[in-house]
């Protein structure tokens, strides 16, 4: 047992010191956090005509933003996010304006297909409004042929309208309109959930952790910074690699300027004369792809601004997030320290009882039941306390008060109810300490009497000897309220006792019961009178003018002679005395001759 009490302090101690060191090493202050490289997501994927994954991560992002600043900065990256993705838009019909792809045959085919459309719908229009403005001439029965055609030529037209948008359609699906897809694209996204609004910093630190105390909640939280950190890690990688590209592009595009205007051609021919027809159209082609070129560095320029800004947003986030999961470490290796300090003080005092007890000249037995109470105590407290440090204090105090309560009344229903039977024996027909009683049949008498047990020093039969048996007897307190006692005991403890005298044949009866009465009388008096006033003041709501001590005097025939029972109060203290009184008092009254018939 002490070998496995030692390996088990070793373990906490080694716990202890681990969560104290790593506790020391995430101060901000000990070490500077160090950043894990984030990897570019694969490749591979087709890209769609305009990519749209920075706003799609960054609304990603928002449900995970907790504190304002982490909301603030989420709506600052959803708005550079939609900011980057109109450049994105504005070049890509700039590019399909400047740069139409060439056509294949499926885009041969739509065209071939609008155009004959085309040209069926103007001549349905045109024949529509000849027919209009000729019914409109007409009138009278030659009007209603006309009519008719009119109808027809608008049914043809609403005909070769459906004709035309299909045709649309089909060319645009084809990638033979690319403006108009990228128009469709821009429409679908202005009609989509605007960007949310951009809240103000909050004065709060950036390393303030919401979350609930207990082992349990900061686990949970340390689990969801973990996968926020890690989400944060790879989009910002998307962002870097965005810039990579967007910077390859740029140089590419710079070159590009550049080979161009050393090949452009001179804006004047040699000799400042005048350049030839296809001079100018050479020039002039040169010149716009120049510009366009231009455009286009220009539109990356401001596209990598955006992505930069955008990267400096997550940075910043990221950093936060960083600082919140250090602080939660920091909290988690705090309540493991705890624990373990809190089972190592168990110990340490669990080892110190013992040898405190051990110094203790009390009883072994009340030795064994002090140090199993005060080690039961000291395990329920330590228990409570390392629960409350996992799992927390409860949010709903009230209501956990009143289930606590509730399952503490009916766990100690007993002991509640033995200490309203404590207050009942307090009371005016309550019992003290002397009395003699009987509880559930049991008589003796009350040796202790504490908040919740009654112990009795049990006594045989008292009306024959009243001895002590040498056995305590020990009652809770709910017989008071849920039983019944007796208690034989008045202020001055008063019993009924007896005398039986035989009298022999021929003894002189009469005076002898004469003499004896009075003996009686006066050895008793002063007992009756004060068991009468305490009877009366027992029960003063009663008129108990009846009520006597006086002795009583039966007579009765037996063989040989006539037994006389004379019964008279006493103390129960001192009954056995006084009996021994008047048993010699009758022996000296009936002489040497009788002495035989005495039966104490």
């Amino acid at each position: 047992m002490k070998s496995l009490r030692t390996v088990v302090a070793v373990a906490l101690t080694l716990v202890l010191a681990a969560s104290v060191y790593g506790w020391w090493r995430t101060n901000p202050g000990a070490a500077a956090h160090q950043r894990g490289a984030a990897t570019a997501p694969p490749g591979g994927v087709e890209q769609p005509i305009v990519d749209s994954s920075a706003l799609d991560a960054a609304r990603a992002l928002l449900p995970l933003a907790s504190t304002p600043d982490e909301k603030r900065l989420a709506a600052s990256a959803v708005d550079k996010a939609d900011h980057l993705l109109d450049l994105a838009f504005a070049d890509a019909l700039r590019a399909a304006t400047d740069h139409p792809a060439p056509p294949t045959p499926a885009v041969r085919a739509a065209q071939t297909r609008l155009a004959r459309a085309a040209e069926q719908l103007i001549a349905d229009n045109l024949q529509v409004a000849q027919l209009t403005a000729a019914v409109a001439k007409t009138k009278g029965d030659r009007n209603d042929p006309l009519a008719g055609e009119l109808a027809l030529a608008k049914a043809q037209f609403e005909v070769d309208q459906y004709e035309f948008n299909d045709a649309s359609k089909q060319l645009i699906a084809a990638g033979g309109d690319l403006r108009a897809r990228i128009e469709a694209l821009v429409a679908e996204h202005q009609a989509a959930i605007p960007s949310p609004a951009v809240p103000a910093a909050s004065a709060a630190s950036a390393d303030a952790v919401s979350a609930q105390p207990g082992l349990i909640h900061l686990i949970e939280s340390w689990t969801a910074l973990r996968h926020k950190a890690r989400t944060l890690a790879r989009t910002q990688a998307q962002v870097e690699t965005a810039i990579g590209q967007l910077a390859a592009e740029r140089a590419s595009l710079a070159s590009r300027i550049s080979e161009q205007g050393a090949s452009r051609p001179a804006i004047t021919g040699s000799g400042g004369t005048a350049r030839t027809a296809e001079s100018a159209a050479a020039l002039l082609a040169s010149t716009r792809q120049i510009a366009s070129a231009q455009k286009d560095l220009d539109s990356v320029d401001n596209r990598s601004a955006t992505e930069r800004e955008l990267g400096t947003v997550y940075g910043t986030w990221s950093g936060i997030v960083t600082q919140q999961n250090t602080g939660v470490e920091r909290r988690i290796l705090r309540d493991l320290a705890i624990i373990a300090g809190a089972c190592l003080l168990l110990l340490f005092f669990d080892r110190w009882l013992v040898a405190a007890f051990g110094r203790l000249r009390l009883d072994r037995r009340q030795v064994a039941t002090l140090r199993t109470v005060t080690t039961v105590v000291l395990q329920v407290a330590a228990v409570l306390f390392i629960a409350l440090v996992i799992v927390g204090p409860p949010r709903q105090l009230g209501v956990f008060l009143g289930l606590a309560g509730a399952g503490l009344t009916v766990a100690l229903k007993d002991f509640i109810v033995a200490f309203l039977g404590w207050l009942v024996l307090l009371g005016k027909n309550g019992i003290r300490i002397g009395d003699w009683v009987e509880i559930n049949g049991v008589t003796g008498e009350v040796a202790e009497l504490g908040i919740f047990h009654t112990v009795l020093l049990e006594t045989g039969n008292w009306t024959d000897t009243g001895h002590p048996t040498g056995r305590r007897v020990t009652f809770t307190n709910s017989f008071a309220i849920e039983g019944h006692y007796f208690n034989f005991s008045t202020t001055g403890q008063w019993l009924w006792d007896e005398l039986q005298i035989v009298l022999p044949t021929g003894q002189d009866l009469y005076a002898f019961v004469d003499a004896i009465s009075r003996k009686v009388k006066e050895a008793t008096a002063a007992n009756a009178r004060e068991a009468e006033d305490e009877w009366r003041r027992a029960a003063p709501s009663r008129k108990l003018t009846g009520l006597t001590a006086a002795p009583a005097i039966n007579l009765k025939p037996v063989v040989g002679g006539t037994e006389l029972s004379l019964r008279y109060i006493a103390r129960a203290n001192e009954r056995f005395r006084l009996r021994a009184e008047l048993y010699h008092a009758a022996v000296d009254l009936l002489g040497p001759k009788a002495g035989s018939a005495v039966h104490p």
